[in-house]
C-alpha cells in the first residue's frame, strides 16, 4: 500500500498563485531530487479521509488493477493526492477482496486482454462487476468491457456491454487520434459526472465504442467527434470513462473524488464563461531542459536553437527549475506540459536520472498531459549493454510521461521508408506505437527554410512564402534537420510528415528553426503545409511573441494546438491572457 502525504494549508497555493520548491530540492547532474513537494489547485483532502503510513482503514484503500503498460503513475498520484492509499492487484483473489477497484487501462486492447487472460483475472473481473461492486474503468478500462475490438483484431473483450470497439473514421476530416479537451453530453444521472457537462475533459484515443439500442441503458454520457461515441457508462456501482480524469485537471480530480467517496461534497467552481461544446484548441507550455555548465538541470530557451547567453561567459541561459515551472504552468491553465531534453540526442537517456525524477515529481502534482522528448532511440551504454528505444520510452512512461517525442531517429526512419516503401517494424517510432498505441508517440520536426526562385528546383514539396527570401525568392522548401538543428538532411518537412504518419506517429510537433525565439509569430506557411497534408493532429511551435499569434495560427491553419516557451518563462505573456484572447476571438478553449 502507498500512503499519501500533504502539505499544510499554508503551503498549498491556489490557482493563479506562485510557489517554489523547498530550498533543499535541487536537480543536478550528479545527484537526485532530495525531497517531495505537493501543491493543490482547489481540492483539499476531506476531513473524513484517513491518511496514515500504515494500518489504514479500509475506507481509505483503493485497489488498482495495473497490468503494466503506459503511464499509470498519474492515476496513482491522483489517488494519493486525494488522500487514499493504494493496494495493487497481485492475484485474482485481490480483485474479489477489493472494496473499490480502479482499472486504468492504457495501450492496446489485445495486449491488455492477453495479460488479463494469462493471469486468470478476466473471469474474476467479470464476476466482480456482475456483483455490482464499486468499479471505475478508465480509457481502455472502458473499452475492454465491450464484446470485442477491431484494434489489431477482431479481439474478444470481457463481453459485459454489447458492442464492438472500432476506429474513428478519419475520412470525414477529423484527425485521428482524437487528442485533446472535448465536451460531454450527459445522458442520465451519472453520479460521478455531476456538474461536469459544462466543462472540458481530456481524451486521447484512436478507437471508440458507439451507442446502440443494445447498450443504450449503460450510457451515461457521449462525446461528439465527427460522430457521437460513448464517453462514459454507468450501471449501479459500475462506472467507466473513455477520457482520462487523472489528466483532466481539477475537473478530473473531482470525478475521481466522487467515485472514491460518493458522500463527499465538492465545492462548485464559478460558472465558466462559455459552456464546453466541442474539441478545444490546446495551449501547450514547453520546457527546454538541459544541464548547464555547473551540472544543474535547468529550463532554458534559445534563439534559433542557440541557448547560450551573448556574454563573455557564454553560459547556458537559465530560466528556472523544471519542476517549479511545470507546476506553475499547470496552475496557470496550460492544457499540456512538454519537456524537451535538448541534449538527449548525444546523452544516454536512461542514465539521465534527474530528468526521470523531474517527470516523477511533476506527475505527482500536475494533472494535465505531459510529453517528454530527447534521446529516444536504440542505445548501447559504456558497458556494452544494449537498450532498445522501446525500453527507453517505457522508462519515460513509468516515470510519468503520457507521450514521448521522437526527433532525429524519426527522420532517419522516414528517409529509409521514403526510399524503400517498406515498414520494417524496427524503428523506434514503429516499436513504440505498436506497444503503446500511436496516440503515445509524437514526432518532433525541426526544419529550416531553404529559399527558391522556382519550386521545381528541388524534388521536395515547396510553397510560395508570404515573406520573400533575401534575394527576392518567392518559394521555399523546408529542410529537416537532426542533432538539435545542427545537421541538415535530404528530406523535406512535408515528406517527413507523410512518412511518419504512415509509420505510426499519432501527432506532429512542428518547429521552425528560422522562427525560434524571434517572437514574430508562427511560420504560417509551414504549419498550413503540414496540417493540410496529414490526418493526425499537428502542434504549432516556434515564434510566438504575442497573444494575437495564437489566434492567427488557429484561424489560418488546421493546427490542433499551439506551443510556446520563452514568452511564458520570461512572463512576457501569461497563459491565461492567451486563453482570454482566444475566447474573445470565438475559438473553443478550455478555461
Amino acid at each position: 500500500m502507498e500512503a499519501a502525504t500533504f502539505a499544510s494549508a499554508k503551503q498549498i497555493p491556489t490557482a493563479g498563485s506562485s510557489y517554489s520548491t523547498p530550498s533543499s530540492l535541487n536537480v543536478s547532474g550528479s545527484h537526485s531530487l532530495q525531497c517531495l513537494w505537493r501543491i493543490s489547485r482547489k481540492l483539499k483532502p476531506s476531513k473524513g479521509f484517513s491518511i496514515r503510513a500504515s494500518s489504514v482503514d479500509d475506507d481509505s484503500v483503493v485497489t488498482l488493477l495495473d497490468y503494466g503498460a503506459g503511464n499509470v503513475r498519474s492515476v496513482r498520484n491522483a489517488i494519493r493526492f486525494l488522500g487514499f492509499d493504494i493496494k495493487d492487484v497481485q492475484t485474482p483473489e485481490d480483485i474479489m477482496n477489493a472494496k473499490r477497484l480502479i482499472f486504468p487501462g492504457v495501450g492496446a486492447f489485445a495486449a491488455a486482454m492477453d495479460v488479463l487472460n494469462k493471469k486468470e483475472m478476466a473471469e474474476v473481473l467479470c464476476a466482480y462487476i456482475k456483483q455490482d461492486r464499486p468499479f471505475l474503468g478508465i480509457c481502455l478500462g472502458l473499452q475492454l468491457l465491450f464484446e470485442s475490438s477491431e484494434e489489431n483484431g477482431p479481439v474478444k473483450g470481457l463481453g459485459l456491454i454489447p458492442g464492438v470497439v472500432g476506429r474513428f473514421d478519419s475520412s470525414n476530416g477529423f484527425r485521428v487520434p482524437h487528442i485533446g479537451w472535448n465536451a460531454l453530453q450527459i445522458t442520465k444521472d451519472s453520479q460521478i459526472l455531476d456538474d461536469i457537462g459544462s466543462r472540458h475533459v481530456y481524451f486521447v484515443h484512436s478507437y471508440r465504442a458507439m451507442p446502440s439500442d443494445d447498450n443504450r441503458d449503460w450510457i451515461s454520457s457521449t462525446c461528439n467527434y465527427g460522430e457521437n461515441f460513448i464517453a462514459s457508462v454507468r450501471r449501479g456501482n459500475i462506472h467507466a470513462v473513455q477520457f482520462h480524469p487523472e489528466k483532466s485537471g481539477d475537473v478530473g480530480l473531482s470525478i475521481l473524488r466522487r467515485f472514491l467517496d460518493p458522500k463527499c461534497e465538492i465545492t462548485k467552481k464559478p460558472p465558466v464563461h462559455r459552456k464546453a461544446s466541442k474539441l478545444a484548441k490546446r495551449v501547450i507550455a514547453c520546457l527546454d531542459v538541459r544541464t548547464n555548465d555547473k551540472g544543474d538541470l535547468v529550463v532554458t530557451k534559445g534563439d534559433q536553437y542557440n541557448v547560450r547567453e551573448h556574454t563573455k561567459e557564454n553560459e547556458v541561459r537559465n530560466l528556472g527549475k523544471p519542476v517549479d515551472l511545470a507546476g506553475q504552468y499547470y496552475l496557470d491553465g496550460a492544457d499540456e506540459v512538454s519537456f524537451l531534453n535538448i541534449t538527449g540526442f548525444r546523452d544516454f537517456p536512461l542514465g539521465d536520472l534527474p530528468m526521470l525524477q523531474v517527470l516523477r515529481y511533476t506527475s505527482e502534482n500536475v494533472f494535465v498531459p505531459s510529453t517528454v522528448g530527447g534521446g529516444i532511440r536504440d542505445f548501447t551504454d559504456g558497458t556494452g549493454r544494449y537498450y532498445s528505444s522501446l525500453e527507453v520510452a517505457s522508462e519515460y512512461f513509468r516515470s510519468g510521461a503520457d507521450k514521448v517525442s521522437i526527433g532525429s531517429d524519426a527522420v532517419y526512419a522516414a528517409e529509409e521508408y521514403s526510399k524503400t516503401g517498406v515498414k520494417t517494424g524496427k524503428s523506434s517510432l514503429e516499436q513504440i506505437s505498436k506497444v503503446y498505441g500511436n496516440q503515445a508517440v509524437v514526432v518532433s520536426i525541426d526544419p529550416r527554410r531553404v529559399y527558391l526562385k522556382d519550386p521545381d528546383d528541388v524534388e521536395f514539396k515547396a510553397v510560395r512564402v508570404r515573406n520573400p527570401g533575401p534575394n527576392g525568392e518567392e518559394y521555399a522548401w523546408y529542410q529537416c534537420t537532426v542533432n538539435g538543428g545542427r545537421e541538415g538532411r535530404p528530406i523535406g518537412a512535408y515528406e517527413l510528415a507523410k512518412a511518419v504518419e504512415d509509420l505510426g506517429a499519432g501527432e506532429i510537433l512542428l518547429n521552425c528553426i528560422d522562427c525560434d525565439g524571434q517572437g514574430k509569430g508562427f511560420d504560417i506557411d509551414l504549419i498550413k503545409l503540414i496540417s493540410d497534408a496529414v490526418s493526425i493532429p499537428v502542434i504549432a511551435s516556434s515564434g510566438a511573441g504575442a497573444v494575437e499569434h495564437f489566434s492567427e495560427v488557429f484561424f489560418e491553419t488546421n493546427t490542433s494546438a499551439a506551443l510556446a516557451a520563452g514568452i511564458f518563462h520570461r512572463k512576457e505573456v501569461a497563459i491565461q491572457s492567451v486563453k482570454e484572447h482566444l475566447l474573445k476571438a470565438g475559438i473553443e478553449i478550455r478555461m
